[in-house]
């Protein structure tokens, strides 16, 4: 009777059941509960790491716009200047608010004796007339004296409100440098935006 019985249960059972216990048994076979937890354990540590991958940040509408390499991509581009870095239309200028260091005593990307530049920027796209490319620019504070009120400029190509702060140029960048005090803004290339 039980062989009868075991025939008929075989019977029973189809391929796929069949498929599913040696793969399963398979499985059982080359790993254990530790393998498995250590596994997830390195799932569970790296997903926090995610948010610290490059992301990029361009803006939306530029990325529609075809690119044209020998046209100036914006009204202040048009008109800029790449001679004086002493007035508001140098062409590194584009997305700048505040004071040029290079009226207050530093350059365009040194900050005046006797301030501290912030630790973090903003970040504008400015075209340079000369040589008709793009450059990534980084706006960096000068902080620790009062303002030097020589020249004040304010660009806003590319500026995004203040809940997208990698391009919103009316923070007050200096915090981090011990003194809140807001002396002047530089502008110094990063890179080529191409």
């Amino acid at each position: 009777m039980t062989r009868v019985t075991e025939t008929r249960n075989d019977m029973e059972r189809n391929g796929f059941d069949r498929l599913t216990e040696r793969l399963a048994r398979y499985l059982a076979g080359r790993s254990s509960r530790r393998g498995a937890l250590a596994r997830l354990g390195g799932w569970a540590a790296s997903v926090p790491l995610f948010p610290l991958l490059p992301v990029w940040r361009g803006d939306a509408r530029a990325a529609d716009a075809p690119a044209a390499p020998s046209a100036a991509p914006s009204p202040f581009a048009a008109k800029a200047q790449a001679k004086d870095d002493t007035k508001c239309d140098y062409w590194r200028y584009c997305a700048i608010d505040g004071n040029l260091c290079t009226t207050c005593g530093g350059g365009v990307h040194s900050c005046p004796p006797g301030t501290h530049p912030s630790p973090t920027s903003w970040i504008g796209t400015c075209f340079n007339p000369q040589d008709r490319r793009s450059y990534l620019i980084a706006y960096r504070d000068c902080c620790g004296q009062d303002a030097c009120n020589e020249q004040n400029c304010l660009g806003t190509d590319g500026d995004l409100p203040t809940y997208r702060p990698q391009a919103n140029n009316d923070i007050i960048w200096c915090f981090g440098t011990g003194s809140l005090l807001y002396n002047c803004s530089t502008a110094a290339i990063v890179g080529t935006a191409e």
